[in-house]
């Protein structure tokens, strides 16, 4: 009898577990923080040097309040899980997104009549193209919560051009992983790190563009490599069984609605426009800025134009058409409003709040009938809600037992006396592994770059080598992690075990790592500009 692989659930608990076993034995520590302000908000940031032993808080009980208090803290991610579930609940019954996955592989598969396409495989360039597009926003401004939201869109996608469902995530969620790990102007890991240690905001770019090109070809050509693979042996994919659902909703793709709703198509239509047209009004200009770098441009009013122009094409097409009209366009102003407006997860969850609304109202959906879809997507998505509250418990665990600075005291220790690849292979080595436990580039550059920045100076190793260990290493293990609430999210949206995403991810992370060591050697081995 096969051993079943434990549950997500149990994954999580056992870690909580370790977690509460490691403040009976680490002895509890503590650094002093001081509060700074940065881009107008304040940070904390620990006092380098200023590390003491403190009463030991062994976590006992504790491990039963975990589960409570890492929903506490992060609420966030969590509701924004449950409203796209009701989102794409509600998307999903108007089987807008299959229908448009039809249209575009039937136009796709035209350009095949030109040699060059036949050659390199249509199927090939849209892959590439995509990974590169989401690796562009990942290394721009971070993307990652937001390809939760994608999942939905190239899973489909994925599975009709004769894939599985892990292509489709490769194409959103490692695409953008991969861009994150390179970060050219990430200003919420890169940014913040360059600035607690006191070096140009983005120098250095010449050689983390070096970085970004090389991890691509590698995930980009891994993940071909393996498409090609499952496309002519679809059986030989870990996920077939669990990609039997998209198959069956692709194969319902051509069902037409009932055309009685198209005066609420309309209807929607205009008072969409409406909206679009006031803010347009009252914000004619936005800036899109990237460290020095600041544009101009009437965003607004260039997307109202627009959405007045395909939402009247596709309103005059068919309702499936118009609710895809209206995904694409929350896709849009979603790019605008983070690379704008620093939109964070309220501002996206109440756009594609939105989203279900307008398309629930179009297909001539009753206020109950919206709401039994929007419930029933929540219970469909509800499991990876509750296991970002569980992971959360981890953290929650090792800060109330006082062990996480004592851990930061150790590496720090460890590092004197290794000469500059040592300590850069500590510091990259200890970045990995800290994402098991805290997910977040922001907090993890705030908790350990005051401490690395010092090391740096005494070891007279460049902060520029320092802060690329750091940004490598917070990038990758964060694809494949539990802990992470991102990654259980997509998961769930796609409807892919984690035990079988880890099955088949791990080779290509393992690879992802030692590239990324490989590529920090060059910083303190060359003469590199901005290092």
């Amino acid at each position: 009898m096969s051993r079943k692989f434990p549950h997500t659930y149990v994954i999580i608990f056992i870690l909580i577990l370790l977690a509460a076993m490691t403040t009976l034995v680490v002895p509890a520590g503590q650094y002093e923080r001081e509060l700074i302000d940065s881009g107008g908000s304040k940070r904390e940031l620990i006092k380098p040097g200023s590390y003491t032993q403190t009463e030991a808080q062994p976590q006992t009980w504790q491990v039963f309040s975990a589960f409570y208090k890492g929903f506490v803290r992060s609420p966030g991610i969590i509701v924004f899980i449950l409203i796209l579930g009701g989102v794409f609940w509600i998307l999903n019954e108007s089987k807008a997104i299959d229908s448009g996955v039809t249209w575009f592989l039937r136009k796709s598969t035209k350009l095949e009549k030109y040699a060059l396409f036949r050659q390199v495989g249509i199927h090939n360039i849209i892959i590439t193209l995509v990974m590169l597009m989401f690796s562009f926003f990942g290394a721009i401004f971070g993307m990652s919560e937001e390809t939760i939201a994608f999942v939905i869109i190239f899973v489909p996608l994925a599975v009709s051009m004769g894939y599985d469902s892990i292509v489709g995530i490769c194409m959103c969620f490692i695409g953008a992983g991969i861009g994150f790990a390179g970060c050219l102007l990430n200003p919420f890991t890169l940014g913040i790190a360059q600035e607690i240690s006191g070096i140009p905001l983005f120098s250095g770019i010449e050689y983390r563009l070096v970085i970004w090109m090389v991890i691509n070809i590698v995930g980009i050509g891994y993940v071909l490599f393996y498409a090609s693979r499952i496309r002519k042996h679809p059986a030989l994919s870990p996920v077939y069984q669990e990609d039997d659902y998209w198959r069956n909703q692709h194969s319902k793709a051509g069902e037409e609605m009932e055309q009685a709703a198209v005066k609420r198509t309309r209807l929607t239509f205009l008072l969409v426009f409406a909206v679009t047209l006031v803010y347009a009004v009252l914000i004619p200009v936005s800036s899109i800025q990237s460290g020095n770098l600041s544009l101009r441009l009437p965003l607004l009013p260039v997307l109202s134009i627009l959405f007045a122009i395909f939402g009247w094409v596709t309103v005059r097409k068919s309702i499936q058409f118009f609710v895809l009209n209206l995904l694409f366009f929350t896709i849009l102003y979603l790019m605008v409003g983070v690379m704008s407006f620093g939109w964070g997860l309220k501002e996206l969850a109440a756009l594609f709040f939105a989203l279900g609304l307008a398309a629930g109202f179009s297909m001539g959906k009753s206020p109950n009938d919206i709401t039994r879809l929007f419930i029933a997507g929540a219970k469909d998505i509800l499991s990876a809600a509750l296991v970002v509250g569980l992971a959360g418990g981890i953290i929650v665990i090792l800060e109330d037992g006082r062990v996480i600075d004592t851990f930061l005291h150790a590496v720090a220790t460890s590092m004197q006396g290794l000469g500059k690849v040592g300590a850069l292979s500590v510091m990259y080595s200890f970045q990995s592994a800290l994402n098991m436990v805290i997910t977040s580039g922001t907090a993890k550059a705030a908790l350990i770059m005051p401490i690395l920045r010092d090391i740096s100076e005494m070891i007279g190793l460049s902060k520029q080598a320092t802060v690329t260990a750091f940004h490598i290493g917070d990038g990758f293990t964060n694809l494949i992690t539990p802990t992470s609430g991102v990654l259980i999210g997509v998961l769930e949206m796609a409807r892919i075990p984690f035990h079988k995403w880890f099955k088949w991810a791990w080779k290509l992370i393992l690879l992802l790592t030692i590239i990324g060591f490989l590529l920090l050697i060059p910083t303190v081995t060359m003469k590199l500009p901005g290092f």
